[in-house]
C-alpha cells in the first residue's frame, strides 16, 4: 500500500484549515464532493473528478460568525453539517447550500460531530458540557444527552472535572456505539441501543481529539491523541489492541482506508502518514504540508480505476493535499 501525492491547493482559504470530509455520491450527483471548514469562518465545497486530479471550487458557504471546527457529511449525500466557535450547527444542503436546520448550543457545545450510518442522528461532541448531544434529522430535535461519566482511575487532584471536555466522537459501522473522546485522555463508549454509558477506554494520558471506527469491524476503534500515539481498542471487549507510534507531536486527525487495511493520520509535526495495519507500522510519511495537519479524510468507493483511492488532507497552512491511494 503506498500514497502517491496528485495535488496540493495553496491559499485554499483565508485562515487555518481545521475539518474535512468527503459527501458521498448521491441520487443526483454520481460524485463525490470534498467539504473544508476554516477559521475564515467558510465552509468550502470542492469538486474532484474521478478520473483526473483538478480541485475545483464549487461553491463557498458562508454564515457562521466565527472559525469553523467540524464538518460531517450525511450518508445519502445530499446533507451535511457544520459547527464554528460561534456555537452554531448550520445543516445545509450540499448542491444548493439551502439551509435545511440550525442547532445552537451554549459556548464551546459544538467541537465536532457525526452522522451515525443509517443517517438518523447526528452526534455533537459537547464541549465543556461533558457529554455528547444527539439531533434527529427528521425534526432536528435534541432527542439524547449522554453525560460522560467521571473515569474509575481519575485521579481527584489534578483538575480531572476541568479537563472532561467532549472533543471527538465516532460511531460504530452498525451504529450500535458511540464513542466519544475527552480532554483528559479517556475514551467513553455509549450503547446506542439502549443510550446508557458501557465503559471507559483507558491509555491515552492527553486529549483524545480523533476518533475513528474501522470500517470493516464494528468493534475496532482508533484513536489520535496529543500524546503522539494512535490506539486500536476492542471497543466492546474494553481492551486495547496496540498502539502505533511514529508521529513527534500531537495526532490531530485519523481515517481508515475503505478496504479497512490502513489509517492515515495527520499531526501537528505537518507530517501526513499512512499506516499498514497487518504490519501496525507507519510505511509512508508526506510531508506536502508546511504547518499542522488537522484533518485526514479517506474519499467514499467508487469505482475501481486508478483514482479510486483518494485521501485528502488539510492544514494550518490553508491548503489541500490529494492522495492517490493504491
Amino acid at each position: 500500500m503506498k500514497l502517491a501525492g496528485l495535488k496540493s491547493l495553496e491559499s485554499s482559504h483565508d485562515d487555518s484549515i481545521w475539518a474535512t470530509t468527503w459527501v458521498p455520491p448521491s441520487t443526483t450527483r454520481p460524485h463525490a464532493l470534498l467539504l473544508t471548514g476554516g477559521l475564515d469562518e467558510a465552509v468550502k465545497v470542492w469538486r474532484t473528478g474521478p478520473t483526473d486530479d483538478d480541485v475545483v471550487l464549487e461553491r463557498t458557504n458562508t454564515g457562521h460568525s466565527l472559525g469553523v471546527v467540524s464538518v460531517a457529511a450525511h450518508p445519502s449525500g445530499v446533507i451535511a453539517a457544520s459547527a464554528a466557535l460561534d456555537s452554531v450547527v448550520r445543516v445545509f444542503d450540499v448542491d444548493t447550500n439551502h439551509t435545511i436546520a440550525t442547532l445552537e448550543a451554549p459556548p464551546s457545545e459544538t467541537w465536532h460531530m457525526q452522522f451515525n450510518p443509517m443517517g438518523t442522528f447526528l452526534a455533537i461532541a459537547g464541549g465543556s458540557s461533558m457529554s455528547v448531544k444527539v439531533w434527529d434529522t427528521t425534526s432536528w430535535q435534541l432527542v439524547s444527552t449522554l453525560t460522560i461519566p467521571r473515569s474509575d482511575i481519575s485521579k481527584p487532584s489534578d483538575k480531572t472535572a476541568t479537563k472532561k471536555f467532549a472533543l471527538s466522537v465516532a460511531w460504530s459501522p452498525d451504529g450500535r456505539r458511540l464513542a466519544c473522546g475527552s480532554m483528559d485522555g479517556t475514551i467513553t463508549v455509549f450503547d446506542m441501543d439502549t443510550g446508557k454509558f458501557l465503559h471507559h477506554l483507558e491509555g491515552h494520558l492527553m486529549p483524545v481529539r480523533t476518533l475513528a471506527f474501522s470500517p470493516v469491524d464494528p468493534r475496532v476503534l482508533f484513536s489520535g491523541s496529543d500524546d503522539g500515539h494512535i490506539h486500536m481498542y476492542d471497543a466492546q471487549g474494553k481492551s486495547l489492541i496496540g498502539s502505533l507510534s511514529g508521529h513527534s507531536s500531537w495526532v490531530l486527525s485519523v481515517d481508515p482506508s475503505p478496504d479497512g487495511a490502513a489509517i492515515a493520520s495527520g499531526s501537528s509535526d505537518k507530517s501526513v502518514k499512512l499506516w499498514d495495519l497487518a504490519m501496525r507500522a507507519a510505511v509512508q510519511s508526506m510531508t506536502n504540508h508546511t504547518d499542522m495537519v488537522w484533518g485526514v479524510a479517506f474519499r467514499p468507493p467508487s469505482g475501481t480505476g486508478p483514482r479510486s483511492g483518494r485521501l485528502a488532507s488539510v492544514s494550518d497552512d490553508k491548503s489541500i493535499s490529494l492522495y492517490d491511494y493504491s
